[in-house]
């Protein structure tokens, strides 16, 4: 066995902030905030980050007019990712929304084959089986406890299918541009269509919250949003998308337990067993085969 690698403990980083992402923003909707009015408010404030940070570092947010259409169509595919995302966890539970993002590999690896970008050997897809198992496991061993009938499964789904999208749409422009530059430009735009999409909640929004909730929502715009998408990009860069997109398969597993801690939601035996399967999965992915021995 070989010692995790920067891109690893970056992809390990961001899987576990986007679980804990769950949790909490199921608690922040919980707790008074309209799904689009808290994505508005977390996409706005995380685009005057991006900005920021990218003026102070590279002093320009330029993008060549080549790229334009392809960032324009990354930030409507963020932009339905994220009404999926709030909607699906005001449909339904952490539990269930965290068990169905197990299903991003499989739809980043069929898009990316299907636009010909990625070339995957016979060990990434027996990995992904074997994380597929666990994920069906933890799916079954949540019983009754998977609520929000098909329209809170099929925004579970969605959410899946759309970043998915957005993780193989972006790559490309990782050769060019750093991840914060293209955060700069795409989740400002991102926004605006959230903003437009939610004038009816935000309107009629009652701003009056605790003060817990809005520190969680600050955290999870820092965490689960800014940081994340700069690891996210660079991890996209140096593996690939379906690569690193199978990291994402330990997510479902560790959502469930959070959710367990924060919210209460239960966890059974097989969900367990399930977890285990995840990282066999992720094992086998990252395991080296030995060399030729020397003589």
């Amino acid at each position: 066995m070989r010692r995790p690698s920067t891109v690893e403990l970056m992809l390990l980083a961001t899987v576990l902030l986007w679980a804990l992402n769950v949790s909490v923003t199921k608690y922040i909707l919980e707790h008074g905030l309209e799904p689009l009015s808290y994505a508005t408010v977390r996409y706005a404030l995380a685009g005057v980050i991006f900005v920021a940070l990218t003026l102070f570092a590279e002093r320009t947010l330029r993008i060549e007019r080549r790229h334009i259409a392809v960032l324009a169509l990354t930030a409507v595919v963020l932009w339905l990712n994220q009404l999926s995302f709030v909607l699906a966890l005001d449909a339904t539970t952490a539990t269930t929304i965290g068990l169905l993002l197990g299903a991003i590999p499989i739809f980043t690896a069929l898009i990316g084959l299907a636009l010909g970008r990625e070339r995957l050997k016979r060990r990434f897809w027996v990995a992904a089986a074997v994380s597929a198992v666990g994920v069906s496991l933890v799916a079954i061993g949540s019983g009754g406890d998977v609520s929000g009938g098909y329209g809170g499964i099929l925004l579970g789904l969605s959410t899946c299918a759309t970043w998915a999208a957005y993780s193989v749409v972006v790559a490309p422009m990782m050769q060019t541009y750093s991840a914060s530059r293209v955060s700069a430009v795409v989740v400002p735009a991102a926004w605006v269509l959230i903003a437009l999409s939610g004038v009816p909640q935000t309107r009629d929004q009652d701003w009056a919250l605790g003060w817990e909730v809005w520190i969680l929502v600050v955290l999870a715009t820092l965490g689960p949003l800014v940081l994340t998408n700069i690891l996210w990009f660079r991890s996209l860069h140096r593996v690939g998308p379906a690569r690193a997109t199978l990291a994402v398969n330990l997510q479902p597993f560790v959502a469930a337990v959070l959710a367990v801690v924060l919210l209460s939601e239960p966890l059974s035996a097989l969900q367990v067993l399930g977890g285990a399967l995840i990282a066999a999965g992720i094992f086998i992915a990252r395991r080296r085969t030995p060399g030729p021995q020397g003589a």
